[in-house]
């Protein structure tokens, strides 16, 4: 088959491959529709996950079964599917511990264009079929679908580890397509205030339509201080953490609240240390919690948020700003995606 591979640290290109092997209680599947995403970019031009050879690439797609292993019950050749980007083996004990994410090691239900081909292929494959594909709703537009593999759960999962409250006054750094998703799921939580940081202003165009309350580019002045000045002084509740860089960290303790929480969804792809500032950290007494995490995955999850499209609660297609036609149009996405010009929030691909 064909597929969009990293050929190396720094390379991309077409490659011809054997289709994936189906095992008992596996899928394969066609992709209908695929997105690019900047996890791609920090895996192939940073290495952000190390060295990779001809690693077929991608993370995000819906498709339909091809073919099924022997002990799948749920699932058919045929049935028109969504997938998580996130694959666990659900049968682990870091699963029924609640870290479905971590079974098999630190990350390791990050399978796609990690560990394994990713979906940019004629066919992709999907362990523990019963477990992580979802049944795609009757009706759903396929670039829609797209964003149920990632940045939907993942933004999601940025509110949840934040643990947004009634009232909160939240800022949420870096309004792509997943920051997006964290500001829907916040207001949604019942945010009080979102203030929203970025410099894009399709972005924040588009976060306002998902409930931003405020704007804060930090281009124009440094971030804290601008964030300070709108709260007079008191900080935030929550801050959820989707795009930039470790230094961002700092940024954040600065303007949270002794008490608050910060929850980090973004892939750090480069440099080895996060800077803690010992002051504004409360000299490490300050009740200021980290955390980070990858989203759970998994077909429970991903089919419950397909029902806020479903029914109206939440509309994932202001993100889509650019659609492809054709399977040979992923490198264009792609390179789309590496380039981020003025107008992207986030291209698809209909196969």
């Amino acid at each position: 088959m064909k597929g969009f591979a990293m050929k190396r640290i720094g390379e991309v290109g077409w490659i011809e491959k054997e289709r994936p092997v189906c095992g008992p209680n596996d899928a394969i599947i066609r992709p209908l529709a695929l997105a690019p995403c900047t996890s791609d970019i920090h895996t192939v031009w940073e290495g952000g996950v190390g060295e990779r050879f001809d690693m077929i690439l991608g993370h995000e797609g819906c498709g339909v079964v091809e073919e099924v292993g022997s002990a799948v019950k749920d699932f058919k050749p045929g049935d028109r599917i969504m997938v998580a980007a996130i694959t666990p083996e659900w049968n682990t004990m870091a699963a029924q511990a609640g870290f479905p994410m971590h079974s098999g090691g630190m990350l390791a239900g990050w399978k796609f264009s990690n560990v394994k081909d990713g979906m940019f292929g004629e066919y992709f494959h999907v362990n523990d079929a019963d477990g992580n594909l979802a049944h795609l709703p009757d009706g759903m537009d396929l670039g829609d679908a797209c964003m149920m593999s990632d940045m939907v759960p993942t933004g999601f999962h940025g509110a949840e580890l934040a643990d947004v409250q009634f009232g909160d006054v939240v800022a949420v750094f870096g309004v792509g397509p997943v920051g997006l998703m964290a500001v829907a799921a916040a207001a949604l939580k019942g945010a009080g205030r979102l203030i929203v940081v970025d410099s894009r202003p399709l972005s924040f165009e588009v976060a306002k339509s998902y409930g931003a309350t405020d704007i804060v580019d930090f281009k124009v002045a440094p971030t804290e201080d601008q964030v300070m000045e709108l709260t007079h002084g008191e900080g935030v509740d929550k801050v959820i953490l989707c795009g930039g860089d470790q230094r961002l960290f700092e940024t954040a303790l600065k303007i949270l609240k002794p008490g608050g929480r910060i929850g980090n969804v973004n892939y750090l792809g480069s440099g080895e240390y996060i800077q803690i500032p010992r002051v504004e950290w409360g000299a490490g007494m300050g009740h200021k919690n980290i955390i980070g995490g990858l989203m759970p995955g998994g077909r429970l999850r991903i089919e419950k948020l397909a029902r806020l499209i479903s029914y109206g609660k939440l509309d994932v297609s202001k993100m889509i700003t650019h659609r492809f036609e054709g399977f040979e149009k992923i490198e264009d996405a792609l390179f789309l995606m590496k380039d981020k010009p003025a107008g992207l929030i986030k291209p698809v691909v209909i196969l």
